[in-house]
């Protein structure tokens, strides 16, 4: 089996973990203890919560639209004159406590429209629907912040994996930039070996033709004359093989730029699928939390 084949099966067992590990919301009536005493309340399950989180949320959202406080004392929250106008018309009074167990945090709440007059079943369906759909509102909050941020944790790394594809195609941009550039060294150079191994050619026997020319002249100013055009020659040849042996080494080197960018671009296509199959699994696994997301909004 190819990774990438591999790669995308494990991405769609994650993201099938993802939804299946997906919990319900739960606000259940439950007999809530508020110091020594049992009260009528509810009992509302978040799932995945974050602890300190939901507790800074939950005493602000009791504490917005009043002056008032939330007191704690012993892990119980009481605020006196809150205001949740869509349970009552009137300030209410709230006792609480926000648990943290081991996949979700639980929160126990009492509301009391009036001295010794809690919401529950007697208080009628109306505000009763309402005091659950405004702790269903919180905990849905609560639980699509978490999932929020697990997306945007997956997002980043499909991010971070298309930076990554986009530096490897790059990469073979480059390379492949750097071999047709090497190729056109190559040609010119070897047209420029041509001309000056040529040259060198017509040189080296212009330099026996006035050596045989020399020999024949008597010793006097001719051959002396003749003999110094005969080491300005050597010196145009010297430095005309030095141009060669230069030229040839800059092919070689070209050469092994060529052999080496070649070699890396199947490498680098490797790579590019390798990382192309990650992303095709990655964004099944962002799509799963954008479906949780999604399920979550409809509770």
């Amino acid at each position: 089996m190819k990774n990438s084949t591999l790669i995308i099966l494990l991405a769609i067992l994650m993201s099938n973990t993802v939804l299946n590990a997906q919990k319900p919301i739960k606000v259940l009536e439950d007999s809530i203890p508020i110091g020594n005493y049992l009260y009528p309340g509810f009992n509302v399950t978040i799932p995945e919560a974050n602890f300190d989180n939901t507790l800074k949320n939950w005493v602000k959202l009791q504490e917005t639209g009043t002056k008032s406080k939330v007191q704690t004392e012993n892990g119980e929250m009481t605020i006196f004159g809150a205001i949740i106008k869509q349970v009552s018309p009137a300030p209410v009074n709230i006792y609480s406590r926000l648990l943290n167990e081991d996949t979700l945090s639980r929160l126990l709440v009492t509301i009391e429209l009036k001295k010794d007059l809690y919401i529950e079943p007697a208080s009628g369906d109306i505000q009763l629907t309402a005091a659950r759909d405004y702790l269903k509102d919180f905990a849905k909050s609560q639980y699509m912040d978490v999932i929020k941020e697990q997306l945007a944790a997956e997002e980043k790394i499909l991010r971070d994996m298309n930076k990554e594809l986009g530096g490897l195609e790059s990469s073979k941009s480059r390379t492949q930039k750097t071999a047709r550039n090497k190729r056109n060294v190559v040609n010119d150079e070897q047209d420029k070996l041509l001309v000056k191994h040529n040259e060198l050619s017509m040189l080296s026997n212009e330099i026996i033709y006035k050596n045989n020319e020399m020999m024949a002249m008597p010793v006097g100013a001719g051959r002396d004359a003749m003999s110094a055009q005969i080491k300005e020659l050597e010196k145009r040849r010297k430095k005309l093989q030095r141009e060669i042996s230069k030229g040839e080494s800059k092919i070689n080197k070209a050469r092994s730029d060529i052999n080496q960018a070649d070699n890396s671009i199947p490498r680098n296509e490797q790579e590019q699928g390798n990382v192309r199959a990650r992303i095709d699994a990655q964004q099944l696994v962002v799509q799963s939390y954008i479906d949780k997301l999604n399920t979550v909004k409809l509770y």
